[in-house]
């Protein structure tokens, strides 16, 4: 298929490095990443999706695929290859009678939240309404709601894919189930995600926001969000943040700039239920902020999208923990002391609870007996200082591996190497290689972190 068959099949536009949009096309959330793709292509539908994959593979070329663009390794762009770039992509249809939400492969979450919220439901997602439906689905999906209500791949019922050799099919329990199990957490190793088809939960509006202390309580406040959280039922869900207040109207200007550790909530049930868990929360320590209260699910999904707009830079590393060890809480404490931009933090989210009930071998998922998921990032809009956002997150991150649990979240990874996508996805990785080999014993789909088919 030669450039000019191809943009007859398509509905949607092929951009190359002579197009006036070209530098926007290839664009990515991460900043610091920069690839130089022979063609863009902004696809309408899945037959352009079928039409690109085809278009690739026939030319020898490597196809990465975009759905949000939020990777922080940059997976949606690829140097001298094809980008299969579904941002156009954006329905997003419910059935209010049956619970089910249709997404379409280049949705944002805060596309998802739009379209659910008026009918009182939510879809499990994460904490950044501007992350890509696609990306965080297929690599597990944990965020504010996975403590009562589990994984986003948990509320997965089908997916239409695009195979390596450019056919569509359906991926569900009853459709091709060795590729509806392996797309749950593993990643864009299988094929392209046109749709997904969710199940929703009852869901409004929550109470959620931070409650902060000064860094200089870091060590006490995390011995006591062990076990505070540990005890707490799935309707409590708070992620810790180490960060530096940032100059935004929701924070005192007396704290602006200030070093701070805390906890980011979002607490379901009744009013009363919620206020009890912030009067247990209180009697840690009186906090320097408290701004939690009533607020509508999507806006608090939405709470962190002006501090970290597309187009800063970006460099993050990530752990599973079972456990938070004094040692590990020495490391915290260290690397707080050193963070080395304002916009730079650490963030452990808990995926116990409901996340933790489901069996590690239901899905490709495999750290279902993790507590926390952590990041650590590096952030700043000075491209100057991405060395030192890298070295600091790569000391970070070295610095606890000896209190870790082995592998890290697929979506939390920049610059792994294959023996840790093999500890990510621990006893489930044979079986997706396995899987790998059924539906593309090529490696057409390699640019992601890379799971290599079994022989």
């Amino acid at each position: 298929m030669t450039r000019e068959e191809l943009q007859q099949r398509l509905r949607g536009v092929a951009i190359d490095p002579g197009h006036p949009g070209y530098d926007a096309a290839r664009a990515v959330y991460n900043a610091a990443i920069d690839r130089r793709p022979a063609l863009v292509v902004q696809c309408c539908d899945a037959a352009d999706v079928m039409a690109v994959v085809a278009y690739a593979r026939e030319a020898g070329l490597r196809l990465a695929v975009r759905g949000g663009g939020h990777s922080g390794a940059g997976l949606g762009v690829v140097d001298d290859g094809v980008v299969a770039d579904l941002s156009q992509m954006r329905s997003v249809r419910i059935d209010p009678a049956a619970g089910t939400v249709r997404v379409e492969g280049g949705c944002l979450w805060h596309d998802v939240d739009h379209a659910t919220h008026p009918f009182g439901l939510a879809v499990p997602g994460g904490v950044v309404s501007t992350t890509g439906v696609g990306g965080l689905t297929l690599g597990g999906g944990h965020g504010y709601l996975a403590r009562k209500y589990g994984l986003s791949i948990d509320h997965l019922l089908e997916a239409d894919v695009v195979l390596a050799d450019g056919r569509q099919v359906v991926a569900s329990a009853s459709q091709n189930p060795d590729l509806f199990w392996a797309i749950r957490g593993g990643g864009g190793n299988f094929g392209v995600a046109t749709s997904f088809l969710f199940r929703s939960v009852p869901v409004s509006t929550v109470y959620g926001g931070p409650t902060l202390w000064p860094i200089e309580d870091l060590r006490d406040a995390m011995r006591w969000y062990d076990a505070f959280t540990a005890a707490a039922s799935d309707d409590v869900y708070g992620f810790f943040v180490i960060m530096d207040v940032p100059p935004a109207p929701a924070f005192p200007t007396a704290l602006h700039g200030r070093r701070v550790c805390g906890v980011v909530w979002c607490l379901l049930g009744s009013p009363a239920e919620a206020e009890a868990v912030l009067e247990g929360v209180r009697a840690f320590r009186t906090p320097l902020l408290e701004h939690v209260g009533p607020v509508p699910l999507p806006a608090l999904n939405a709470l962190f999208d002006p501090l970290i707009p597309p187009g800063l830079q970006w460099y993050w590393k990530g752990h599973f923990f079972e456990r938070i060890t004094d040692g590990a809480i020495d490391v915290h404490a260290s690397f707080a002391e050193r963070l080395p931009t304002p916009l730079s933090m650490m963030h452990l989210y808990p995926v116990d609870g409901a996340a933790s009930r489901v069996p590690a071998s239901e899905t490709a998922f495999a750290y279902r007996d993790a507590r926390w998921s952590m990041v650590i990032g590096g952030i700043d809009p000075d491209p100057a200082r991405l060395p030192i956002l890298r070295t600091w997150a790569r000391d970070y991150w070295q610095a606890l591996q000896p209190h870790a649990a082995g592998g890290g979240y697929v979506n939390f990874m920049q610059e792994e190497g294959e023996d840790r996508v093999h500890a990510t996805y621990r006893g489930n990785y044979p079986r997706l290689a396995a899987i790998k080999g059924r539906y593309d014993p090529a490696n057409f789909f390699n640019v992601n972190w890379n799971i290599k088919a079994a022989t």
